[in-house]
Formats: structure tokens, C-alpha cells, sequence
């Protein structure tokens, strides 16, 4: 597995010490606003397809009662190499404490890990799990991992990534595309504010091939489309979400754009690491960052204004309904189950920093990432 560079744990860190006290403590869970779609619906679809073609339901997921025994579910995730997936675990490892279940976080090593997530899968069945979550690398390329989990008997749940799985009981994620969406539609409005009459982009959404940057790129190119100004996209990189290599792929934009570009929209791990770059080439003062998704440490840069806004797919409530959905099917509580699950996206800015719901979103300060939970070891 890739380690965690230091300057990203203290980057990492120094979020923390700035974000509101959230202090560790048992898991508060309030409803959580979603969108729940219901078949039929497109086949072989994303959860954005799914949105466009299911029926909808609007409204708010309620915390699940306890467990009536202690079931063992594995969750896959890609990685654990930026701040986004640590409130994702913080999410399960809370929530698996609260039900009275048995957590085992199992992560790959990262967008570039397909077959570590392959294998992992493997080993999940091969365990025989009661239920699977998987964050999947690929939209598709996880599928025939899925069929097998299931021919095993093992019902799998997706948390977050997106795939076109038609073999999955359940998809817990947020709009993609809508992600996509309100993060450039926010640099719209900023430009219309600055008295802008058109805007140069360039995007680092990236890993080319996993769901979360499809639905990204996608909503940026509809609300570019759909602006009362001219929005021109000079540029996108694709690339794992790994600091060293965005902040590579963000230097190689500023040498061909330089100061014809306005803003730069990337993703969690991909927005802090243009900053460096940007400071290095002077334009620092003139091209406005936005991120795709919300960690701690983005929420720090808005509050410094070196990152101006974030999209925000709460990462911490997905989890939180993912775990809580796993029981319930497990428990046979559902009467009728919804194909997907779509957790209301948020916005932050400086705007609204000092009343934003942080807890929906990020770790408590002080949270050290826990990949395993077992009610029995209490």
C-alpha cells in the first residue's frame, strides 16, 4: 500500500486544528435528507441514469435500530489516501459501534489499484461477509467481482464511487453530476459578481474510469453549457488522486494556459494540489480554485481563501446511511427497496463556513482513521 506523505498528514492536521470542535463521541445520527429511486429504471445505469428514469421518492433517511445479532460486513475502499475517505470511516466505524455490528474496512491502494480491490473482493466472499459495501474503483470493471458476491450468497451495497452494476442491492451515493454541477456554477456566479463576461476552466477531476470523475467532468460540461456567460473548458487532466502527481498535472496547465485560465476546479485530493504550483507561477492572485468535494483540510483553505468554495457530497452521511442500510436488509426490515439512495449535496463557502454542519461531512478533530470494528472485543 502507498504511504500517507508527511506533508499531507500535516497539511491534514493543521485542517483539523481549524475546523470547529467537534470533539469524538458517540455518533449523533439526525436524518439525513435523500432521495430515494425506486424501479424501474434504466438499465445498466449510473445513479445519475437512475435519477433521470426512477420513480423519486424525496426525503429523509432515520438512524436503523440495533442490530439483533452481530453481523459481519467488509467495506472495499479504493484507498485511504486523502482526508475525503477518513470521514468515510469515521461514518462506517461510528455507526457499525452504534448498530452493535462487526466493520472491517478493506482498501486498495489507490485509483490505480484495480486488481488490490479485485483481490480484496475475493477475500471478502471467500470470508463470507454477511453483506459487502464496495466503493468501486471502475464503473464496470468491478462488476463481475460483484456477480460472484452475490452467486455466493452475499448481498453487496456501493458506497460513494458509482458503477453500472445491475447486480447490486443498493446504491448509496450523491449525484455525480450534480456535484459536478454546483461546483462550476459557483464559479459562475463568482465571475458574474467580479463582473466577468466570460470565464477559461480547466479541470483535475481525477482518476480517468472511476464513476465520481465521469459525473464530475459531466456536470461541468452542463453548467458550462448552461451559463448566462461563456464558460470555455481549456483544459482537463486526468490522474490518480495521489498529491505528488496533481500537483504535476496542475504545473503542466499553468505552462500552457498561464494567465488566460480563471478558474481551476479539481477534486479533493486534486484542489490543494494545484495551490503550490499556482503560488510558484505568480498567478496565485488570479486564478480561483474550487473543489469538486469537501475534506477538513479543504474547509480550511476556504476559510484562508486559498481554495474559494467546495461542493460537497457528504461523505460522512453516506456512510452513515450505508451502514444503517446494510443492516436493514440484512435485518429483512425493508418492505420495498429502492434501487439508490441519493444524499443531499451541500456547498461551502466563505459565505456560510461559520454555520456549516462540518459533522455530516468530516472526522471530529483528533479522529485517528480505525479500519475494524468488532461489538464481541468491547
Amino acid at each position: 500500500m502507498k504511504t500517507i506523505s508527511l506533508s499531507l498528514l500535516a497539511a491534514c492536521s493543521l485542517a483539523m486544528a481549524m475546523m470547529p470542535a467537534l470533539a469524538e463521541q458517540p455518533a449523533r445520527f439526525a436524518p439525513i435528507p435523500v432521495t430515494s429511486i425506486y424501479r424501474p429504471l434504466q438499465p445498466n445505469g449510473t445513479a445519475d441514469d437512475a435519477l433521470a428514469s426512477g420513480r423519486l421518492v424525496h426525503g429523509q433517511y432515520a438512524p436503523a435500530l440495533h442490530a439483533s445479532k452481530r453481523w459481519r460486513i467488509a467495506f472495499l475502499f479504493p484507498h485511504l489516501k486523502d482526508p475525503y475517505w477518513s470521514g468515510v470511516a469515521y461514518g462506517v466505524i461510528s455507526e457499525a459501534r452504534r448498530l452493535g455490528v462487526v466493520a472491517d474496512i478493506l482498501p486498495a491502494s489507490g485509483y490505480d489499484d484495480l486488481q488490490g480491490q479485485l483481490h480484496k473482493m475475493d477475500e471478502a466472499i471467500a470470508a463470507k461477509y454477511d453483506a459487502i459495501v464496495i466503493s468501486p474503483i471502475s464503473l464496470t470493471a468491478n462488476n463481475p467481482s460483484i456477480v460472484r458476491a452475490r452467486a455466493a450468497g452475499i448481498p453487496v451495497l456501493e458506497l460513494a464511487n458509482d458503477s453500472r452494476s445491475d447486480e447490486l442491492h443498493l446504491k448509496i451515493t450523491t449525484s455525480l453530476r450534480a456535484m459536478g454541477m454546483e461546483a462550476t456554477r459557483w464559479a459562475i456566479r463568482d465571475a458574474q459578481q467580479r463582473g466577468l463576461k466570460s470565464i477559461n476552466i480547466a479541470l483535475l477531476p481525477g482518476p480517468m474510469g472511476a464513476g465520481w470523475v465521469k459525473g464530475e467532468v459531466d456536470g461541468t460540461r452542463i453548467a458550462s453549457q448552461e451559463a448566462p456567460i461563456e464558460v470555455n473548458i481549456l483544459d482537463i487532466r486526468y490522474g490518480d488522486s495521489e498529491r505528488g502527481l496533481q500537483a504535476q498535472l496542475a504545473k503542466a496547465i499553468l505552462v500552457k494556459h498561464g494567465k488566460r485560465l480563471d478558474y481551476l476546479i479539481g477534486c479533493t485530493g486534486c484542489a490543494p494540489a494545484a495551490l503550490e504550483p499556482l503560488k510558484a507561477s505568480g498567478l496565485g492572485d488570479h486564478i480561483r480554485v474550487v473543489a469538486y468535494d469537501l475534506t477538513g483540510e479543504i474547509a480550511h483553505l476556504i476559510r484562508n481563501k486559498e481554495i474559494y468554495a467546495a461542493a460537497d457530497t457528504k461523505g460522512v452521511s453516506q456512510a452513515r446511511v450505508a451502514v444503517n442500510a446494510a443492516v436493514n436488509l440484512l435485518e429483512g426490515r425493508n418492505k420495498e427497496q429502492p434501487h439508490t439512495i441519493l444524499v443531499k449535496l451541500g456547498m461551502l463557502d466563505q459565505q456560510n463556513w461559520s454555520s456549516y454542519p462540518f459533522d455530516t461531512s468530516i472526522a471530529p478533530e483528533g479522529y485517528k482513521v480505525q479500519l475494524s470494528y468488532d461489538p464481541a472485543k468491547e
